[in-house]
């Protein structure tokens, strides 16, 4: 990992999730400010056993205490933090709650590590079907990282056997059925947030999905060319000129 936090969001990720590089700009702005949700995962991370207390600011500054959690969590990890079972939710939770679409990478990260691609991206997928709109947005920006090759300095499980579980280590684990769900999704919901974050990792062609959803790519395709947000229908364009 790097020095600090402050990677951003616009370079290539590998092929491993998708099949092909993919570049993707960075996301706009969230439409909603609800910070306290945020604040709450915070807590519950900085509570994992083995990093160095991060105390809740005074004066409920959540960005400049998230950095700070975000850099114990680093610095515990390349000490090579043991995580226990409870701390998956508190990784995964944060992760899908921070509203940096860069920095909830530090979140993603260790969790790979210890759990694996499979449960990760379970644990996403969950959220994406089934999780308030605040969770299926974050859900999509976290998905992002999932195809992060696994450091085997990084964190570590309680448990021993974690990597070794059915799918642990297969960075195409779960991707056709993420993006199924994330497509049946980008159709039926209403939600700004949810369809800006969705979109720049939706494939936009045929061949990434089962014969009976196909009709949707198109229907997805027009929904973002005729929307009334600016961001998804320039996105669209690129997407389906590449």
């Amino acid at each position: 990992m790097g020095d600090d936090v402050t990677a951003e969001r616009d370079e290539p990720v590998d092929k491993g999730a998708t099949g092909a590089a993919q570049t993707f700009a960075a996301l706009p702005e969230r439409t909603g400010d609800d910070t306290s949700t945020f604040h709450r995962a915070l807590a519950e991370v900085s509570r994992i056993p083995g990093l160095e207390p991060v105390p809740e600011p005074a004066d409920d500054d959540t960005r400049t205490w998230a950095n700070a959690v975000r850099r114990a969590l680093r610095e515990a990890g390349e000490r090579g933090l043991v995580l226990s079972e409870a701390s998956f939710e508190a990784l995964l939770e944060a992760a899908v709650q921070d509203p940096n679409p860069s920095f909830n990478r530090w979140f993603v990260e260790p969790a790979l590590n210890a759990y694996g691609y499979r449960r990760v991206r379970a644990g996403l997928l969950d959220r994406l079907r089934g999780g308030t709109a605040a969770q299926r947005a974050g859900a999509a920006r976290a998905w992002y990282w999932t195809a992060l090759p696994l450091e085997p300095d990084g964190a570590s499980a309680e448990h021993p056997g974690a990597l070794e579980l059915d799918g642990a280590t297969d960075r195409s684990v779960l991707v056709r059925e993420w993006n199924e769900a994330a497509l049946r999704e980008f159709v039926t919901t209403e939600d700004l947030d949810v369809r800006r974050c969705i979109l720049p990792g939706l494939p936009l062609r045929t061949s990434a999905y089962p014969p009976e959803v196909h009709h949707l790519v198109e229907t997805a395709t027009a929904i973002a060319r005729a929307h009334p947000d600016g961001c998804l229908r320039h996105r669209v364009e690129i997407q389906v000129s590449t």
